[in-house]
């Protein structure tokens, strides 16, 4: 591509990302430095409400990353190294619980609660056990992925030499794994601190994090000045989580795997101790992801005494308590996927060919497209609000979709740029010696290698857009921008068997949207998710 062409292209994805990502949270950081007094910025730092919420932020993230550790590294060790029949279905099933709506989960474990007959709700072992659901597919597909890839000669050599397979690996495998796993903490620590639907549904009102604050101060007490101070407070907490993060990546990429080395085959069960291990580990998976997902389905069904469809078929009735019926929310939130999707895929490709052809503009095109998988929704969210404040289009319902996309762009470059990179150039020099204009080469050449991955890519940016909650909380505005997220989230607020019973039946159709997508993506390219 000529550097006039890169231009060209790069206009689209840099407006795009200036005015939804650059101009809301410069807003932000414009009401937190200008808009506040220093001494009241002084007296929101320093109030004990402030000190107990990012306490509270900070050491429920610390337990749940632990307890995420102490689950999903066994099972990446099993998926990894060990012969199990239907594993790359495993990996799917694990995958699963990551890309459902944080309010589906919250759902799931509300439903698993019930059913047990426990009281869990609004407790921290809740949100703990949600946590872990959510972030053991970040365990498995990083330390897993690396623990496949794993040059086995060094250990190998330490056997023959003597060393117990306990010795070897304590000596070998876990200095190499070290920066691996400081990595994944990394990112479910950022994932924890910054959880949103879980916290209010499982933590409810007494469980605030910085998270539910911004939207507290925001949304009901319309106090836009504490609001930014907290905001400005959660985006330093996640560009430095961010930056650690991408520190152990470059850390490990390439220091532990040997190029050209395969790993050796993986271990079969062939043993009493390793079939009672690998029985155990799965056995836990499956308590700790299917449970919840199954008595969700199971307690969706089940109406008055007896089992059955009502629930179902109540999502085409509208309560008092929504603005319109449950199935109309679901509908919403297709729409604004798939809007999402289209937005996602069209300045993705343009900013893949510009990241791709390389420069100085494509570097920074590459690290300003990533910056919304450093920031909160929620930050978002509010950045929109104080923002887009002279201009109406904070209250067209257009922004929520817009919005979504920015979300799912990180996860459509994801797919797009290695794509991209991988086209011979040699090809479309020799279609431009034949004769061929600009245009047809990327229509010849560069389209049918980038047509799966866009599709991959646009897969995941609708199913992120079916369950966002964080940033559409902030911009819904009337029965228009309703989605079925919130829907769930105002159901599950309420007291009530009929209004609890609409809203696991909801939950289970979106997680089923949601779940469908993700397998069908995973099984057409097996590194979908590769971003995690």
């Amino acid at each position: 591509m000529s550097r006039s062409s890169q231009r060209l292209a790069a206009i689209v994805p840099v407006a795009f990302l200036a005015v939804m990502v650059a101009w809301p949270l410069g807003a932000v950081l414009v009401r937190s430095f200008a808009g506040v007094p220093i001494s009241d910025v002084v007296d929101v730092l320093s109030s004990r409400s402030f000190r107990s919420v990012l306490w509270f932020s900070t050491w429920q993230a610390t337990a749940s990353t632990l307890l995420t550790l102490m689950v999903g590294l066994p099972i990446a060790h099993v998926l990894a190294r060990f012969d199990v029949p239907g594993r790359r279905w495993l990996r799917v099933l694990v995958v699963v619980p990551f890309v459902l709506p944080t309010v589906v989960v919250a759902a799931a474990f509300s439903a698993l609660f019930d059913r047990v007959g426990v009281e869990l709700e609004r407790t921290i072992t809740a949100i703990l056990l949600a946590h872990v659901f959510f972030n053991i597919a970040v365990v498995v597909r990083i330390v897993g992925g690396f623990w496949e890839r794993l040059d086995e000669r060094e250990i190998e050599a330490a056997r023959v030499l003597g060393a117990s397979p306990l010795a070897a690996f304590r000596r070998i495998t876990v200095p190499r794994l070290a920066p691996v796993v400081a990595g994944a903490s990394t990112v479910v620590f950022l994932f924890s601190f910054t959880s949103f639907g879980v916290i209010l549904l499982l933590g409810g009102p007494r469980r605030a994090t910085l998270e539910t604050e911004i939207r507290r101060f925001a949304v009901f007490r319309q106090e836009f000045d504490v609001a930014a101070v907290l905001a400005l407070v959660q985006l330093v907490a996640v560009v430095a989580l961010s930056i650690l993060a991408a520190r152990f990546q470059r850390r490990h990429i390439g220091g532990s795997v040997s190029a050209g080395v395969v790993s050796s085959r993986p271990l079969s069960v062939d043993t009493t101790v390793r079939r009672s291990y690998v029985t155990t580990v799965l056995a836990a998976a499956g308590v700790v992801i299917v449970a919840p997902m199954v008595t969700l389905v199971e307690r969706s069904l089940w109406v008055g005494d007896q089992y059955g469809f009502t629930n179902f078929t109540r999502l085409t009735e509208r309560s008092t308590l929504l603005p319109v019926s449950p199935g109309r929310a679901l509908l919403t939130s297709v729409f604004f996927a798939l809007g999402a999707a289209l937005v996602a895929s069209v300045v993705g490709v343009l900013a893949a060919w510009t990241i791709g052809s390389g420069g100085r503009l494509g570097r920074w095109l590459e690290v300003g497209s990533l910056i919304p998988l450093g920031v909160s929704a929620v930050t978002l969210g509010f950045g929109y609000i104080v923002g887009f404040t002279f201009f109406e289009f904070r209250r067209s319902v257009w922004l929520i979709p817009l919005a979504h996309a920015v979300i799912g762009l990180p996860f459509v470059l994801a797919a797009l740029v290695p794509a991209v990179r991988s086209i011979d150039n040699r090809q479309r020099q020799v279609a431009a010696t034949l004769g061929a204009s600009p245009s047809v080469v990327k229509r010849r050449v560069d389209w049918p290698a980038l047509r799966s991955p866009l599709f991959t890519g646009a897969g995941f940016a609708a199913a992120v857009s079916i369950g966002e909650f964080g940033a559409t909380s902030f911009l819904a505005r009337g029965d228009a921008s309703f989605t079925a997220p919130l829907a769930v989230f105002r159901l599950l607020s309420q007291p009530g068997q009929v209004l609890r019973g609409q809203a696991l039946a909801l939950s289970v159709v979106i997680g089923i949207v949601v779940a469908v997508i993700a397998t069908l993506l995973e099984r057409r390219r097996q590194d979908a998710v590769s971003l995690l």
